[in-house]
């Protein structure tokens, strides 16, 4: 069968058109930027920003949160997207449709021009996913309590770095706090499911049937 044309995905039924909608809706929640939309036959993968460093030096990691879900034609594409356009697409789908018109306009975003391996990752074992929850909620209120009202730029990047960008305490590899936050916005998250950790190079993923989590912490000068 030919690749189905790039201008629409085909998802293999509403049930998958409904995880996207979640998983866009969440991801807009958390940092209403852009998704890279990648597939490659039967399958798309969708890449989301959670966190990046926004100034040179910063602390920041970056952490994506990625989505895979199983197409009923293949499909090429590799588009990177306002997730408003997305989610407004989605929105003006009936229940049964399964058909998503892929935005034609497209965005800059230097996240997605850097996107982690997809071979190649060392697996460390697991963990209750209650560590990565308390690590999330801890960060969530050591943020708020932390940047003050009408605060600059400056000081929001610096309080998110400093957060975000330190380990989660009592894991086998360096994870940033960043990921765990990732992990918790966007639903990935279940108590009787332990998530999986791997590292690749400078890259860390926490896996659940859910979805992963990459992260990548900077190199600072």
């Amino acid at each position: 069968m030919e690749p189905h044309s790039s201008s629409e995905l085909v998802f293999a039924d509403q049930w998958n058109v409904a995880d996207l909608r979640t998983f866009i809706a969440r991801a807009r929640a958390a940092e209403d930027g852009a998704v890279r939309l990648q597939a490659a036959g039967s399958v798309l993968a969708a890449y989301i920003c959670i966190l990046r460093p926004r100034i040179l030096g910063e602390a920041t990691p970056t952490v994506l949160g990625l989505r895979t879900m199983p197409l009923n034609a293949p499909a090429q594409v590799d588009a990177t997207v306002a997730l408003a356009s997305v989610s407004d697409r989605l929105a003006r789908m009936a229940d049964d449709d399964v058909v998503l018109q892929v935005p034609p306009t497209t965005v800059t975003e230097s996240w997605a021009g850097v996107l982690p391996p997809r071979a190649g990752w060392v697996s460390h074992g697991d963990l209750d996913a209650s560590v990565v929850e308390t690590a999330a909620r801890n960060g969530i209120r050591e943020v708020a309590e932390t940047v003050p009202n009408n605060p600059g730029a400056l000081i929001v990047n610096s309080a998110r770095g400093a957060i975000w960008g330190r380990s989660i305490e009592g894991l086998p590899v360096e994870v940033p706090a960043g990921a765990a936050f990732g992990a918790f916005a966007l639903g990935f998250l279940a108590k009787s499911e332990r998530p999986a950790i791997f590292t690749n190079g400078r890259w860390t993923r926490i896996s659940t049937s859910r979805g992963h989590v990459l992260s990548r912490i900077p190199t600072l000068l």
